[in-house]
């Protein structure tokens, strides 16, 4: 069984993720926390798989903060290999925001960097900004809690996405014809190996989409397949907050919470006005926090994740005491659809921006191609792009137009912006620091310009980021 943090204390022992206790006021802002990237073993349908993690001091994946506590974190890199943790979601003063050589560079082996900065509230994650490494599952999940949620009579519990191959990093680099242009590694092969390309497309009006152009050897969450599944206990009748998280590589996921009937609260972090339903897309990097009510009945209750355009499928159980846990099939009978903007369109920030009007902005295209795959904003790569410029303080709309036949989750590190318009309609909606764009199609965001310096604003689909789909969000004075 695994557990987390719950309505009246913990529910079982053993926990792969869990909250610490609540601590008092004068405490929880005087620790400093570690954490430290390492290698470990997961089993992978009855085959061992070392891959890379991030170990909190209690030896646990990922970081709980409660509430008034700063991050203060001391990060040793215990691997054989240089690394750097981005802490996505946060906005840290920029040379913490964990990007090689932007201004800080790459961790050595055994070397230790202190950090302190406020957190942001909600459900985040953090990974190393190396597409080889976050591809090894250099992840894990950064929740802040807040004085609600302490209050609050639910369990809390985290559903950890991800996807996995064995495959070498040659035969990838010689599926996908590419040549390196990212960040972070010092030629294509410092990304991690994946499955054989797909190039079956899907039909959307007279375009062909093409989704899945990787196939990878297993969907995980919290690090397990669904031949052996994570089954969290939670009590019948109980409230449930399932904060998820797509750490996913190249996988864009639909969230199914099957038989119970789903609130989303929050995205990215950020509330929003609740929404109802049972199935809700999730790009990569994004976040989403769904609230459940487990029925007085009791029952086992599986929360399924469904790859986009594709059979396969990961997910948890949330079970009470004594309930059946039936074994779960890892494909389901028909195909998930493509991720489109319905729910970013009905998605509306309970605290938006403040009212003003832009001063300026930019227009940014995303382009890219399966043959050569290379993937670029503005038709520049990552060394020949051309930075998108703002001043401190002001409000600045960038519009991403997507000419290319693959979705791109665009994600801009320190800041929050609002999403304010979806192919030339303008509306309030949700605060986001990573938003999708589908293939053809028009997003605008507004951002407040916030530290002078140099941010990172790239797809989070790690192939495309690896070979060059990236750019910098330049904030002057």
């Amino acid at each position: 069984m695994h557990s987390t943090f719950t309505r009246r204390g913990f529910l079982a022992a053993g926990a792969a993720f869990a909250a610490t206790a609540a601590l008092p006021a004068t405490l929880r802002a005087a620790p400093q926390r570690t954490l430290q990237a390492t290698t470990r073993t997961i089993d992978i349908d009855g085959k061992p798989a070392t891959v890379f993690g991030l170990s909190g001091g209690d030896g646990r994946q990922g970081l709980v903060l409660e509430p008034g506590e700063r991050f203060r974190l001391s990060l040793e890199n215990t691997l054989a290999e240089e690394t750097l943790i981005h802490w996505h979601g946060q906005i840290p003063p920029n040379d913490q925001d964990g990007v090689p050589d932007m201004p800080m560079p790459k961790l050595k082996p055994r070397e230790t960097r202190n950090y302190d900065f406020p957190p942001l509230a909600g459900t985040h994650w953090m990974h190393a900004h190396i597409p080889a490494q976050e591809m090894q599952l250099l992840a894990a999940p950064l929740i802040v809690r807040t004085k609600e949620d302490v209050e609050a009579d639910r369990q809390e519990i985290v559903l950890f996405l991800q996807d996995f191959t064995f495959k070498p990093l040659s035969d990838l680099l010689d599926d996908l014809g590419a040549s390196e242009a990212g960040h972070g590694s010092s030629s294509i092969s410092g990304m991690m190996g994946m499955g054989g390309m797909n190039h079956g497309g899907m039909n959307h009006g007279a375009m062909e989409m093409d989704l899945n152009d990787i196939e990878f050897d297993a969907y995980l969450a919290n690090s397990r397949t669904l031949d052996d599944p994570d089954v969290t206990m939670v009590e019948p009748g109980g409230e449930v907050l399932l904060r998820i998280v797509n750490a996913a590589s190249a996988t864009v996921y639909w969230v199914d919470s099957g038989a119970l009937d789903a609130e989303l609260v929050a995205v990215d972090g950020h509330p929003v006005i609740p929404l109802k339903g049972r199935r809700f897309g999730l790009a990569m990097a994004q976040r989403m926090d769904l609230r459940l009510r487990i029925p007085a009945q009791g029952g086992a209750f599986p929360i399924l994740a469904l790859r986009e355009g594709a059979r396969e499928r990961t997910g948890l159980v949330l079970a009470t005491p004594g309930a059946d846990v039936k074994r779960i099939a890892s494909t389901g009978d028909e195909e998930a659809p493509a991720l489109g903007l319905d729910l970013e369109t009905r998605l509306s920030a309970t605290t938006p921006l403040a009212p003003r009007s832009a001063s300026d902005g930019r227009m940014v295209m995303l382009s890219g191609s399966m043959e050569p795959y290379l993937w670029t904003i503005d038709g520049r790569i990552w060394g020949d792009h051309a930075p998108i410029t703002a001043r401190s303080g002001e409000r600045f709309e960038i519009t991403l137009h997507n000419m290319s036949m693959m979705g791109h989750p665009m994600h801009l590190h320190g800041h929050t912006f609002q999403v304010v318009g979806i192919n030339g309609r303008r509306f309030s909606g949700a605060m986001r620091d990573t938003v999708y764009v589908p293939p053809m199609a028009m997003v605008t965001l507004a951002v407040d310009a916030g530290e002078v310096a140099r941010w990172m604003f790239h797809c989070h689909h790690m192939p495309h980021l690896a070979t060059g789909m990236m750019t910098e969000f330049a904030v002057s004075a």
